[in-house]
């Protein structure tokens, strides 16, 4: 049994996502952004970056939605949703995996805290310079997905997909959203098809880009 601390539409997103497709038990502990949660003592000592998603695994945390991906599909191999180690796919995995997290996840987090970043008077350069960022990721993406896809490793589906789709979910009120790239929006529409997505916007309570 797992336990994921998770806020809705966050990056806890995928991790909820993941647990739902490999049929994994588990249960949720929501973390109230709104009251700040996530900055609790208590919350801190399972966390200390403050943030989530937060997996208890055989009893210990562990944290960084992206080795939670890695680490489920290497946990629940009987499901397939995942290439391992020594696969012909595992480096083409793992690299845009790593490419999710390292390139275009930060820079979201850009997009909506530019003064994280810089002075509260350069917010918009800020801004101007992670949409840039994501952009140019986009292309990226869709290139590869119009070559090789539709899935992110071809014609299977993976844990790799929910991540991505995730991602093109933040992207929605963006001047120009993801799914705008016409093979992005073919994985988008395919993964959003999902019963996983539908179960998870129930217990989320989600309804934005349904």
């Amino acid at each position: 049994m797992y336990t994921l601390y998770y806020s809705p539409g966050t990056a806890s997103m995928v991790v909820h996502l993941a647990l739902l497709e490999l049929d994994a038990p588990h249960e949720l502990r929501l973390i109230d952004f709104d009251s700040r949660a996530q900055k609790d003592p208590e919350y801190l000592r399972l966390n200390p970056n403050g943030v989530v998603p937060t997996l208890i695994v055989d009893g210990k945390p562990v944290y960084e939605c992206a080795a939670l991906v890695l680490l489920l599909g290497e946990r629940h191999v009987d499901k397939r949703l995942a290439p391992m180690p020594g696969s012909s796919q595992r480096g083409l995995y793992l690299q845009w995996t790593l490419h999710l997290a390292n390139t275009l996840q930060p820079a979201f987090r850009q997009w909506f805290y530019p003064t994280d970043f810089g002075p509260e008077n350069q917010a918009d350069a800020m801004r101007d310079f992670a949409r840039r960022r994501i952009e140019a990721a986009w292309d990226r993406i869709d290139v590869h997905l119009a070559a090789h896809g539709p899935y992110m490793l071809g014609a299977h589906f993976s844990l790799l997909d929910l991540y991505a789709t995730m991602l093109m979910r933040w992207s929605r009120n963006m001047p120009k959203p993801a799914d705008q790239w016409p093979a992005l929006g073919k994985l988008a529409g395919m993964v959003k098809s999902r019963p996983s997505w539908k179960r998870l916007y129930a217990i989320e309570g989600l309804t934005e880009w349904a």
